[in-house]
């Protein structure tokens, strides 16, 4: 495809960012008098608004070149961010294969861009005749692909995806929030091959980091100096910053929880598998399990009322839960009550 310039809207191409007192100087030590700040307390200095430390070890960890990654407040902001970055509002499309996450389309409704959603398959796959249509439109310039997808849980063909980021001129975004969970290869390693590929992770889930909101993206590094460029200038606190610090500098603990919530998903699936309430279990690849039941909503009202809580998905594919993996404990006492259900 061509340069990433070429995809860029005009206006944010021509964008002067916002220059913080911390663009100018880089240090750690100094008497700082550049930033209005109070100069006095712990949390009386802005964040690094370039996240250097934290970007520095997660490229350690993950192998990847400082200059191919961006942090965000959370990876909604990433997508939003890409939004704007190649998305003309009123006039540009992106598209996505639902059901999948939320969060594309609302994304795309704030920014004023055209959602096109192409079903899954029956096997909840990529439906790659239902992208041809669309592909060499040249006002969609965005394709989100979650995988493994939320909520059915399953990864999607690499073959479909690599068919997609290879048939398309426009920004291929993968989002692999629950990569980590999954028996598939990261398609991390791509992006030094694919200009228009962009991939998404998160310490949401895996990190078991939810509470600090730090997404990650990972691309060529034209597409990561135009997110720095647009981001609001302290987008992550030290203070969150710090915590990921913390985690990815101990990454041991990190590798047991995913051993342990993948051994309890394996646990867990076979006692929903044989439940009376069970139509269809679907196979997962994440942290969390996709199963059709015979009255959703029912069940779901009844688990809550037991103080339960799992997601009623019925408004995607009918009858459908999610349920995600939570530990030892907590999943006992939700076959426990899954048992007792008659419907």
């Amino acid at each position: 495809m061509d340069k990433i310039d070429d995809l860029v809207r005009k206006n944010i191409r021509e964008l002067t960012p916002y220059s913080s007192a911390r663009d100018d100087y880089s240090g750690e030590k100094g008497i700082f008098l550049d930033a209005n700040e109070n100069p006095f307390g712990k949390l009386n200095r802005y964040p690094d608004p370039h996240h250097r430390q934290l970007r520095a070890e997660i490229s350690r960890f993950i192998e990847i070149p400082v200059e191919n990654i961006f942090l965000g407040n959370g990876s909604d902001e990433a997508i939003d961010l890409l939004f704007r970055i190649f998305c003309e509002p009123g006039k540009d499309k992106a598209l996505t294969f639902s059901p999948t996450y939320g969060m594309y389309e609302v994304s795309a409704a704030v920014n004023d861009v055209k959602m096109i959603r192409v079903p899954l398959n029956d096997d909840l796959d990529i439906n790659t005749s239902g992208v041809t249509p669309f592909i060499h439109d040249n006002r969609l310039k965005l394709i989100f692909i979650c995988s493994p997808n939320n909520p059915s849980s399953n990864s999607f063909d690499r073959e479909k995806i690599l068919t997609i980021i290879e048939g398309f001129n426009g920004i291929v975004v993968i989002d692999e929030a629950y990569i980590d969970f999954s028996s598939n290869p990261s398609l991390i390693s791509l992006i030094c091959k694919y200009n228009n590929l962009v991939i998404l992770r998160t310490f949401s889930k895996a990190w078991g980091a939810a509470a600090i909101r730090v997404g990650m993206v990972f691309a060529q590094p034209a597409i990561i100096s135009y997110l720095y460029r647009v981001k609001p200038p302290y987008n992550i606190s030290t203070l969150n910053q710090k915590e990921a610090l913390k985690r990815i500098r101990k990454p041991g603990k990190f590798r047991k929880q995913i051993e342990e919530i993948k051994a309890e998903r394996e646990i867990l699936s076979e006692k929903v598998r044989k439940l009376d309430i069970t139509e269809k279990l679907y196979p997962s690849d994440s942290n969390f399990l996709f199963v059709k039941v015979k009255d959703a909503d029912s069940i779901y009202d009844l688990l809550t009322s037991k103080n339960i809580i799992v997601r009623n998905r019925s408004s995607v594919i009918k009858n459908c839960l999610r349920i995600t993996i939570g530990t030892h404990d907590e999943n006992k006492k939700l076959i426990k009550e899954l048992k007792k259900i008659r419907i």
